[in-house]
């Protein structure tokens, strides 16, 4: 995976220049920042999501269009979770929520990677070095995942209201800032910097990096490339279940094709910041999440294709995106 070191830095200003080209546009100081914060907060969530997916990709070369169900797997444990948790939740401190909040997030991680070491299993392993297969087989594989969600939960939308104490918004000035969005801001900071820290200073993200470059040399070693590639299948799947929780909060409802719905803006996320790199990663949910929110405010109508022209535009500059895994 690309870190942000030996690399030009002019990718990292998109993000703040993206947001001063708003703030005339939007006209108000106060609904600017509102909608700057929306859409950091948005865009780390989505990191939370396509960073798991990131790694499966930049280490194993799979294309797994299945992630979308370890999002929605990971969302609908927390409901059942928070759901039992009634006391905790409707408590209006906050220790009482996280005591509530950090359960689910733990259990829906441990969930979404146990299925995601069978999905590896049985499904993506038989397929490794064939993308179109891929592509196929594991859309196939989630739209099976959802199928047996339904079974398990229903078909119909639940809903997965905010603790109390992370309802409302605090004043900054005359801006309001919703709680849970700060929240969302410093969760998918915290999953970036342990990312980072993983592979820019530990043995294991060493050979991570190593095994993207050359999976042939690390081998040549001695080390074990296949079950790195299944811890990092693993991992990527307890990160998405992490972003489902996240994502299920923020909309404050969950529906069996929520993991579909999103996996549009992860590969959106993934192309911009460039097949396989965690910090491209972040960049790209980031100018997403502004992007969509921007967007939605100024003109409505053209949210849904605002980001798939940002993606063009950013393509458009840079084909491979703004930090490309060299040997992609």
């Amino acid at each position: 995976m690309k870190l942000f070191q030996d690399v030009d830095t002019r990718p990292l200003l998109l993000v703040p220049v993206l947001a001063l080209l708003a703030w005339p546009l939007i006209g108000s100081s106060s609904t600017w920042l509102t909608l700057t914060v929306a859409g950091l907060a948005m865009g780390m969530i989505i990191f939370i999501m396509a960073s798991g997916l990131t790694l499966v990709f930049g280490l194993m070369d799979v294309l797994n269009f299945g992630h979308g169900l370890f999002i929605a797997l990971g969302a609908f444990v927390a409901s059942s979770v928070l759901g039992a948790m009634g006391d905790w939740t409707g408590s209006g401190e906050w220790w009482r929520n996280m005591v509530a909040v950090l359960p689910a997030m733990v259990i829906a991680m441990a969930v979404a990677a146990a299925v995601g070491l069978a999905f590896e299993r049985f499904i993506v392993r038989p397929v490794y070095g064939q993308h179109l297969k891929q592509i196929l087989i594991t859309m196939g594989g989630m739209i099976i995942g959802e199928e047996l969600i339904k079974v398990i939960w229903g078909p119909l939308q639940i809903a997965l209201p905010l603790p109390e104490a992370m309802r409302g918004s605090v004043l900054w000035g005359d801006a309001a800032i919703e709680k849970y969005r700060l929240l969302a801001v410093a969760v998918g900071l915290a999953v970036f910097a342990v990312q980072m820290w993983v592979l820019g200073r530990t043995k294991i993200g060493l050979l991570i990096r190593a095994g993207v470059q050359d999976s042939e040399m690390v081998e040549s070693m001695g080390y074990r490339i296949r079950s790195l590639f299944v811890g990092v299948f693993v991992v990527g799947s307890a990160l998405a279940g992490l972003g489902g929780v996240m994502w299920g909060l923020y909309q404050q409802n969950v529906v069996p094709q929520m993991g579909a719905q999103v996996n549009v803006l992860i590969f959106i996320v993934i192309i911009i910041g460039g097949l396989g790199s965690t910090g491209g990663a972040l960049i790209g949910a980031l100018l997403v999440g502004l992007m969509a929110n921007y967007t939605g405010f100024l003109a409505p109508k053209l949210a849904l294709f605002s980001n798939i022209a940002l993606m063009v535009g950013i393509l458009l500059w840079r084909p491979q995106g703004v930090y490309p895994v060299a040997n992609r």
